[in-house]
């Protein structure tokens, strides 16, 4: 169901949202509370009707499902989106019908769910379907990023600068008139203070205004949808107080690209089946007894889906960074890292004690350049070879959206021989045809790649990181890698949900498994059969790629059943295909509307372009403020540049066409009041692009 703000009936009331034809607010507050008028008229008006067409194919079986007929999930995930008062009974919350909780076209008598709608979206329709992969021996696209106008750019640095001079006005009267407040800030008997007065200066004075659109609480499953606890503050977001009431929100900001956050499912089961096993901890670190069957069979799955020899699994993916690369390199040693790296590699670095060198973000010529100056000068002062040399990247990057280029970077390191590093936190299980991340989506050998980091976060519903590689370069980093070997071992709960997961992507080896292959080689067949190239991609039978092929039962516990969606890969691929669709639907559709947008259209992480620091909560309010509120993520300095504020989605294969429809429709409202279209070239209406939301996807612009 559409939000009211988005009904475009005609009414002698002048929309808010017609800027050239009504002037616009004056105050950012203003902006806010007209349309949260506009949305409390229109509530009663809209209409609830949950019409459409029926599709005929099926996700899973009917062993456990829920039917057509239970079209709303009542149980203790609740329903509806808006807030609801009033406190829970037994996790019971009753909602009204809306479009997080019911499908916007209704399964006939034929199909069958397995999965809550709120959890994971309900949708049969095999048009809305995509591969994500880049055909070898074709250009990979660099993407071209629009600059804001010059009055953008000017009004967005004047914005800091007010606030920053603000802010110390306010500091040098507080420590005068209200030391109390700034006690911890300012020495006192004979202590120095506890907290750097520069150093706390950007979190209290520029991030604590705006500090209720981070770290909102939630409660229940973060799958297709969300439930925010709200909560309110009276002294400036300082300190806040929970209203016992709740909101069901579109969750486009947690990580869960493959939609495995299920309190339901094959999954799911497999854990309580694990729990039941063995408890809830291993209670010690692998090196001191903590090292079950499960962490040795997860070992070996991960190194077999990846297409390595051997692999470590850790149970916290910033420290699987933070502790490898110290164990990596060393004093005399040279590590070349994209100026865009995560923290984690950043921190890691300055822990070895390697020269670190940084290159321009994805541009393979600066790299180049940096790696033949480095050869020739050798080590400073001494001018000797260095050690060795790593050149680290990520495959795809977290607030950009942008994948590295692969096989330009490997072509480099066969031409000038160093080690390449490859951190794939958010690309593994969600890009690449069999989903084994940004090599797979350019079908580039994974032998070419030393080391291969990844995390179990992002698409796979669970926690912890991994290193993968030889044989030799596992067992001597092993017994070196803090992180594994002397930090609390992965619970067997999460063990059996990465086995579980990542075994249903890759399908088991069993006759299941080639009956339904067959089946989706046909349908791919047909999808694909305009691109050129095909025969050049790499499959399970191409030697070097027999990691693209089943899982060996062998690899997987005994006692572990998953249904047959799971086993046959079935479901895998249709979540792979699902959120192939979704990302690149949004990208395309939010630069046609005419925002900017940054990186790669197969990225499931879509920056949009605010700019203005003051643009970014006013978006994330007035999303939720919707009819069907929407929780999106807002990222400013220094996580990103200054003056390139921006907000950022986390698109799902749990998530429908529909759900992309009402994220269209609230950014092209919300945008056109904040003045965030920027983009040039020709804009289309977002009836327009939700019309032609296939050919927009499948179109080779």
């Amino acid at each position: 169901m559409s939000s009211p703000i988005a009904v475009r009936n005609p009414s002698p009331t002048a929309s808010i949202f017609n800027h050239k034809s009504q002037q616009k607010p004056r105050l950012a507050a203003q902006y806010l509370q007209a349309v949260s008028q506009a949305d409390s008229l229109r509530r009663s008006s809209a209409a609830s009707v949950m019409t459409g067409s029926t599709a005929t194919a099926t996700l899973t079986d009917k062993d456990s499902s829920i039917t057509a007929s239970t079209l709303v999930d009542g149980e203790s995930t609740g329903g509806g989106g808006g807030r609801r008062s009033g406190a829970t009974t037994h996790g019971h919350w009753d909602e009204k019908p809306s479009l997080l909780n019911t499908p916007t076209v209704a399964p006939n008598s034929t199909q069958v769910f397995q999965t809550k709608h709120v959890e994971f979206g309900h949708c049969a329709d095999e048009r809305f379907r995509h591969i994500s992969q880049h055909i070898p021996g074709t250009v990979f696209p660099h993407h071209n990023e629009d600059d804001p106008p010059y009055y953008i750019l000017l009004s967005t640095y004047i914005s800091y600068v007010i606030l920053i001079c603000i802010g110390h006005v306010r500091d040098f009267f507080g420590k005068k008139l209200r030391t109390r407040e700034y006690r911890h800030l300012m020495p006192n008997n004979g202590y120095a203070a506890l907290n750097s007065d520069f150093d706390s200066f950007y979190t209290r004075r520029l991030k604590l205004r705006i500090d209720d659109c981070f770290s909102r609480p939630v409660t229940l499953v973060p799958g297709r949808t969300i439930v925010l606890l709200d909560r309110i503050s009276n002294d400036h977001n300082k300190h806040y107080e929970l209203t016992r009431t709740h909101t069901r929100a579109l969750n486009v900001s947690s990580y869960n690209y493959l939609g495995f956050a299920q309190a339901t499912g094959g999954c799911a089961d497999a854990v309580e089946d694990g729990l039941k096993r063995y408890g809830l901890s291993a209670l010690a670190s692998r090196a001191e007894g903590g090292t079950l069957d499960l962490h040795l069979q997860a070992e070996a799955l991960v190194a077999r889906f990846l297409g390595q020899e051997d692999s470590i699994i850790a149970s916290m993916g910033f420290a699987t960074n933070s502790a490898t690369l110290p164990a990596l390199v060393g004093k005399h040693c040279l590590v070349i890292s994209d100026e865009y790296n995560h923290a984690s590699i950043r921190v890691g670095l300055r822990l070895s004690g390697a020269m670190v060198r940084t290159c321009k973000h994805n541009d393979v010529k600066d790299l180049e350049r940096v790696l033949r100056e480095a050869i020739s000068q050798g080590q400073p002062r001494t001018h000797r070879p260095w050690k060795k040399i790593l050149v680290v990247v990520e495959g795809l990057y977290s607030m950009e959206g942008s994948l590295a280029n692969i096989p330009a970077i490997v072509a480099l390191k066969k031409r000038y021989k160093f080690y390449l590093y490859v951190d794939e936190a958010h690309s593994i299980g969600g890009m690449g045809p069999q989903g084994r991340g940004v090599l797979n989506y350019f079908h580039v050998d994974p032998k070419d790649v030393d080391i291969m980091m990844g995390t179990f976060t992002k698409s796979f519903g669970a926690s912890g990181g991994y290193i993968a590689g030889s044989k030799t370069l596992i067992s001597a980093l092993r017994p070196r890698v803090q992180g594994s070997s002397y930090a609390e071992a992965i619970t067997p709960a999460v063990l059996t949900q990465i086995v579980a997961s990542m075994g249903s992507i890759m399908g088991i080896d069993c006759p299941e498994y080639y009956q339904s292959l067959a089946i989706a080689k046909s349908k791919e067949r047909s999808r694909l059969r305009v691109l050129e190239g095909l025969e050049r991609v790499p499959t399970a039978e191409t030697r070097g790629f027999e990691h693209l092929g089943p899982a060996p039962q062998h690899l997987l516990p005994h006692w572990l059943t998953l249904p047959r969606e799971l086993r046959d890969g079935s479901e895998g691929r249709e979540r792979l295909h699902r959120l192939a669709f979704n990302a690149r639907y949004l990208s395309r559709g939010l630069a046609k509307l005419g925002f900017i947008v940054f990186g790669h259209e197969d990225s499931p992480i879509i920056p949009m372009l605010t700019f203005n620091p003051g643009k970014m909560p006013l978006f994330s309010r007035m999303m939720t403020e919707r009819k069907v509120p929407i929780v999106v993520v807002i990222v400013g300095y220094p996580a990103v540049p200054l003056v390139a504020s921006r907000i950022r989605f986390c698109l799902s294969a749990s998530h429908t066409k529909w759900d992309v429809d009402e994220l269209l429709k609230a950014c092209d409202e919300i945008g056109t009041v904040l003045d965030l279209k920027f983009a040039g070239g020709s804009h289309w209406t977002v009836e327009e692009v939700i019309e032609r939301a296939v050919e927009l996807v499948n179109s080779d612009d």
